[in-house]
């Protein structure tokens, strides 16, 4: 059976194609594809993985075609980045409106 195992750094993308044998785990293919050999600071402990960008555990069966996905951790949410970026501005406005009033 053919599937794929794919990890992506900013800078720099694994994708391996492999032929497994029927009833695979999704984690026999992660070891096979020797990615963590490539990339030793992925730990499956933590990394989260997934097939066609839904979450799946290491257990899961894969299947003919299917694309392994491996996801890095990232730091902050861009939601919240923004939200601490607009909330420095506030108070640094704050700070200069009230400097000005001195």
């Amino acid at each position: 059976m053919h599937v794929s195992v794919v990890y992506a750094l900013p800078e720099e993308q694994f994708l391996e194609e492999l032929d497994v044998p029927e009833q695979c785990t999704v984690e026999q293919v992660i070891q096979m594809s020797q990615v963590l050999v490539k990339f030793p600071e992925l730990d499956l402990a933590v990394n989260k993985v997934g097939i066609y960008a839904k979450l799946t555990k290491l257990d899961a069966e894969v299947h003919e075609g299917e694309r392994i996905e491996l996801y890095r951790a990232v730091p902050r949410k861009p939601r919240d980045a923004h939200a601490s970026d607009d909330k420095k501005a506030r108070i640094r406005a704050k700070k200069e409106r009230l400097q000005s009033k001195d």
